[in-house]
């Protein structure tokens, strides 16, 4: 991929020199829900992970990272996170908050580091898939390194 393309959490796997696969599609139909992205990506969708920003009673902000057909469950992300509470930001937060948008915020990358916690089922998989930090890119990568790059750790976080 040509330099000026390289998203920051592109550039951010490379400076840690780990590989990664770059998966593009075409979001033109608007179909940017996770779902949608791991269909067009000829992709497992228990294989494709979604990013999702939230805000703990503790004023910080928590990344939770799941399985795109999943949910989160709200109790158990406050448990794993170690506060009272946490919810969903606004839409209309999550660019100044990450440096990322809807559809296109990735795990890698963002404005700050944030606590990273990704759903228990990450260890099934010898790749999974993330956001590339745009829309219409995934990036594959081993979830050892993800979880190193972001020092990230695993917990059970989705409904079920």
């Amino acid at each position: 991929m040509a330099k000026e393309t390289k998203t920051n959490a592109m550039r951010m796997l490379d400076s840690a020199g780990i590989s990664y696969t770059v998966h593009t599609y075409d979001a033109e139909d608007g179909h940017i829900d996770g779902v949608s992205v791991a269909m067009k990506c000829n992709e497992d969708p228990e294989q494709v992970f979604k990013t999702l920003v939230t805000k703990g009673n503790d004023n910080n902000f928590y990344i939770f990272v799941i399985p795109v057909g999943e949910e989160l469950d709200l109790k158990a992300c406050a448990k794993a996170a170690g506060v009272k509470s946490v919810e969903m930001i606004h839409v209309k937060d999550l660019l100044k908050t990450t440096g990322y948008i809807r559809g296109g915020c990735s795990p890698v990358g963002m404005k700050k580091k944030y606590t990273t916690i990704y759903d228990e089922t990450i260890v099934l998989f010898d790749t999974i898939l993330v956001s590339g930090g745009r829309i219409g890119i995934q990036i594959e990568v081993a979830p050892d390194d993800l979880l190193s790059v972001t020092d990230g750790r695993v917990a059970s976080i989705t409904r079920g």
